[in-house]
């Protein structure tokens, strides 16, 4: 799958994140000289609210910033960060008073705060499945390469005889103005929030731009089944094949893709695939263990993947359909209500609109057509189901329930055995080969299909995108969905311990700790004086980060997000028991400044890899559609309300407890955070968002039965 046109988005989208990072060093480095020029080395209360007043103005803007994406859409949003990014900047660059600069500082807020919540979204919202956990680590790498370049341009300034705060802080309005131009000329709307309101021929347009490919009509089906808050999903296993001879009839199960072409067969099988096993153990015999079944379901996906191979890079890729929405075909190829008014003529479509928009669609999406094995099979990767990280997207017909069910598919490592290979059935234009396959499947209620139109299709049910559900937008009571419940609680708890690991305290008041730390005698040969020492070694550490980030984005899409958190979360409290230890022993001066200085920087480099970016990247992939926006509000509000209260009180908590206090304490939260973790965090890595969706559903429903069992 083309990423180019996705990683470029991503680029542009994450320089808000820049900008924020920029902000968090300037305001670090200039509060010295703030409380300097309006005296305030004796009121720490005031010193703490201007730099906590950005804190709050994110906290106000994230209480609707998600119900204003879900309503206005992701892009307008990001301009609007922009604009406020930029008119704080002026501002604080005039102010002439501490109420104008706390002024400034919330307008600031402001745009932090819908940059900080929206941006992740849209990342993952735009991106490939195999590459979202890259492109959603860069807004963690921009705000860090933000933070050097802005303690780079601190230190300078206070070598200067009388440094200039004001300017310090209205210089970014330079980058903001380029930021505006990016959200304003170049960014395009979220594909998955236009799908949402019905605008098909813009999502489609998008989606060619961002993949570099015309046919994207099976990402195109995958986002509008996306649309629903899985109620009853449940997992089954099949075996599949190309032959309608190969199993018996009354076992057989036709199932089609979103290519127009031949059916194949399936036919359901029971303890056959990984996922299937660890679910009916995870509702049954494990049900006393300590770690969630939701856990296991998601690593049963990653244990046994297919080997290398032309089953690897599709699963069937001559997958067939009843579906006339291949990205080739002449007809209806815009999934919207304009080419079904242009070429409505024929019978396959039934259509209730009358005007030529693509903006609230009531008419047939994709209609079911005649399906045999005598119809001409589609070119090779035409019209292709796939949906990344080895998922395919299917439906199959319930006669008993009378709908459609949508099924997503993961292969169970290669073909069944090399005796089920051969020649299952003659297709034209084909060699004659087939292979049987054995799948775990997903099986939920497909949100295309409308019971309302079963009688008026003389060919089959209809199915069309349910405009009047979007239309309805986000409701409160689909935060109880089990499925939705579950991921708030994963969403909120690691944002919680995200925040009071300390890290956002630290970082505001890094040259302050360092200086406390005594980094003076480790540049005092330079003939540099203490605070200038402490914004060179802030520069140097935030220096560090980057390749370590670096190194972050190349691991999250293979070793994955709970390896990471797994690995440097161990690192971060030995790290901060040693800063404990270090402050409790008696050294000297430059031995604990040595050590002080080097168990910070190895704590944010630990940091930056793991708890930095892996928070945000969870909580835009695990929540659907239509309440990912309102879920990540609720998650980003938990957010900066913890950031405030670690900002705040860390002034008064250096005075009371020092620096080994402080650092103790943020090391207990650390070890509960690696149990949180341990227990309750799914590997996401590669797997389509619609997909880790289904698999919080299931999961939620086995914790339930547990519940009930154990009760």
């Amino acid at each position: 799958m083309s990423g180019a046109g996705a990683v470029l988005v991503a680029v542009a989208a994450a320089i808000g994140n820049l900008l924020q990072g920029w902000d968090n060093a300037t305001i670090a480095g200039s509060i010295l000289y703030i409380k300097r020029e309006f005296n305030l080395q004796s009121e720490p209360t005031i010193e703490g609210l201007i730099v906590a007043m950005s804190l709050i103005g994110a906290t106000v803007v994230t209480t609707c910033s998600g119900p204003l994406s879900d309503f206005l859409g992701r892009r307008p949003m990001l301009i609007i960060s922009s604009v406020l990014y930029f008119a704080s900047s002026l501002v604080m660059l005039w102010s002439p008073n501490v109420y104008i600069l706390l002024f400034a500082r919330l307008l600031d807020g402001l745009g932090i705060g819908l940059a900080v919540t929206l941006v992740p979204l849209y990342i993952s919202e735009t991106a490939p499945p195999e590459i979202r956990g890259l492109l959603n680590t860069l807004p963690q790498f921009t705000g860090s390469a933000g933070m050097f370049f802005s303690y780079c341009m601190v230190f300078a300034m206070s070598l200067t005889k009388a440094p200039n705060w004001r300017l310090m802080l209205g210089v970014l309005s330079i980058p903001s103005l380029i930021y505006f131009a990016l959200t304003l000329f170049f960014l395009p709307e979220s594909p998955r929030w236009l799908v949402s309101k019905g605008r098909m021929l813009e999502a489609k347009k998008v989606l060619q731009r961002l993949r570099g490919r015309q046919d994207v009509a099976g990402e195109m089906a995958l986002l509008v089944e996306g649309l629903g808050v899985g109620r009853d999903t449940a997992i089954e296993e099949y075996i599949i094949g190309p032959a309608v001879n190969e199993f018996s009839e009354a076992e057989q199960i036709k199932l089609y893709g979103t290519a127009e072409g031949v059916s194949w067969i399936a036919k359901p099988v029971t303890g056959q695939s990984s996922i299937g096993l660890v679910s009916r153990k995870g509702s049954m015999a494990n049900q006393s263990g300590l770690v969630d079944p939701l856990v296991k379901l998601f690593g049963s996906v990653h244990e046994k993947l297919p080997e290398t191979g032309s089953m690897r890079s599709a699963l069937f890729p001559h997958f067939g359909s009843m579906f006339s929405v291949g990205g080739n075909q002449p007809r209806n190829e815009d999934w919207d209500e304009e080419s079904i008014a242009r070429d409505g003529e024929g019978d396959d479509y039934v259509s209730d609109a009358n005007e030529d928009s693509d903006d609230n669609l009531q008419s047939p999406l994709i209609s079911r057509q005649a399906t045999s094995v005598d119809r001409d099979m589609p070119a090779p990767g035409q019209g292709s189901s796939m949906i990344g990280g080895g998922w395919q997207l299917a439906w199959k017909w319930s006669e008993t329930e009378g709908v459609f069910k949508r099924i997503y598919l993961h292969q169970e490592g290669g073909p069944t055995g090399s005796s089920r290979r051969g020649s299952l059935i003659s297709l034209p234009g084909g060699d004659g080969d087939g292979e049987i396959v054995q799948v775990a499947a997903l099986v939920s209620q497909s949100a295309l299909y409308n019971k309302e139109l079963m009688h008026q299709q003389p060919v089959g049910p209809a199915m069309i995108h349910p405009s009047q559900t979007s239309a309805k937008g986000p409701s409160w009571s689909d935060l109880f969905e089990p499925g939705v419940k579950h991921a708030l609680i994963v969403g909120v708890g690691i944002q919680i311990l995200q925040q009071f690991s300390g890290i956002n305290g630290v970082l505001y008041y890094t040259p302050q700790i360092l200086e406390q730390a005594g980094v003076g005698y480790l540049l005092s040969n330079l003939g540099l004086g203490s605070t200038s020492a402490s914004f060179l070694i802030s520069s140097v550490t935030t220096l560090l980060m980057l390749p370590c980030i670096a190194v972050a984005m190349r691991l999250m899409d293979i070793s994955g997000r709970r390896t990471l958190l797994l690995t440097t979360i161990p690192v971060l409290i030995v790290s901060l028991l040693i800063l404990v230890i270090g402050s409790l022993v008696e050294l000297d001066s430059t031995i604990n400044a040595f050590i002080s200085t080097s168990s910070v920087i190895v704590y944010f480099c630990c940091f930056v890899m793991g708890f930095g970016p892996i928070p945000n990247i969870l909580c835009s992939e695990i929540f659907p559609t239509r309440v990912r926006g309102l879920c990540i509000a609720i998650c980003a509000l938990t957010f900066w309300i913890c950031d405030i209260i670690v900002t705040y009180t860390l002034p008064v908590m250096l005075n009371s407890v020092g620096l080994g206090g402080v650092f103790g304490m943020y090391a207990v939260v650390c070890i509960i955070a690696w149990v949180f973790v341990f227990l309750k965090v799914p590997e996401t890595k590669g797997m389509p968002l619609e997909v880790i969706i289904e698999f919080f559903s299931v999961g939620a429903k086995q914790a339930q039965v547990a519940n009930n069992i154990n009760t």
